[in-house]
């Protein structure tokens, strides 16, 4: 009988130092214990309520803090600390940073929208998984459904999560542009131009070229762990 769990042949892991290997393993625990808090409270509101309607008002302590922690994972590639790229961690946390308090959280009016619900979901399923394999990766061995769900469910919930994004960033733009939300016209004491509302449309734009390279790196990476093969059950 197969078994259902992968062992990890991480040589990084051995050498590096047991703390950092403990504080990598408490961030996980702590990251993937919260986001299945945020998880549980929405599913306890669309029971409950029947309606996504005050859904973020819900989550949103929980969710303002979980996501902003993950400004930590800038830090941790940069330091070398995990085996990540760099712009795509920072551009990954960035986004979502952006949309946690730039926008849902400035913009009232969007807050109870369906592009709000549609990335919640997407963005809280992919982080239990996600924080799961990475709390495993750091044991020594995965297991296999874990493996299996971390290089699969993305191909559904990338673009959910993307398409929600997008909607609530679309949704916020009349607000911003009428109340020069974050906006610094000239003249001013620093001398400095800047538009929210044409900066949120650069990065709707973004997601153009940025949104394939992630997806397509992470179709790659199936191929590699998975190898096209079914998991193995017994």
């Amino acid at each position: 009988m197969a078994s259902p769990t992968r062992k990890q042949s991480a040589p990084e892991k051995k050498e590096m130092n047991p703390v950092i290997i403990s504080y990598l393993t408490a961030y996980n625990v702590a990251q993937m214990l919260g986001w299945t808090a945020i998880m549980l409270g929405m599913v306890n509101h669309l029971l409950n309520m029947q309606t996504n309607v005050k859904l973020y008002s819900d989550v949103a302590p929980l969710l303002n803090i979980f996501q902003t922690a993950a400004f930590l994972e800038i830090i941790h590639s940069v330091f070398g600390l995990v085996k990540s790229s760099v712009f795509m961690t920072t551009f990954q946390v960035f986004s979502r940073i952006l949309l946690t308090w730039g926008v849902v959280y400035s913009v009232e009016s969007v807050q109870d929208s369906i592009g709000v619900t549609l990335f919640l979901f997407a963005w809280t399923i992919t982080e239990i998984i996600r924080y799961s394999f990475y709390f495993f990766t750091l044991l020594g061995q995965v297991p296999d459904i874990l493996i299996w769900c971390r290089y699969t469910f993305f191909i559904v919930l990338y673009p959910i999560g993307v398409t929600g994004e997008l909607l609530t960033i679309a949704g916020s733009l009349s607000y911003v542009k009428e109340t020069k939300l974050y906006s610094f016209p000239l003249p001013n004491v620093a001398n400095i131009s800047f538009n929210y509302y044409y900066y949120l449309l650069a990065v709707m734009f973004s997601y153009i070229p940025l949104f394939p390279q992630l997806y397509f790196h992470m179709v790659g990476q199936r191929k590699k762990v998975l190898g096209g093969k079914k998991l193995k059950t017994g």
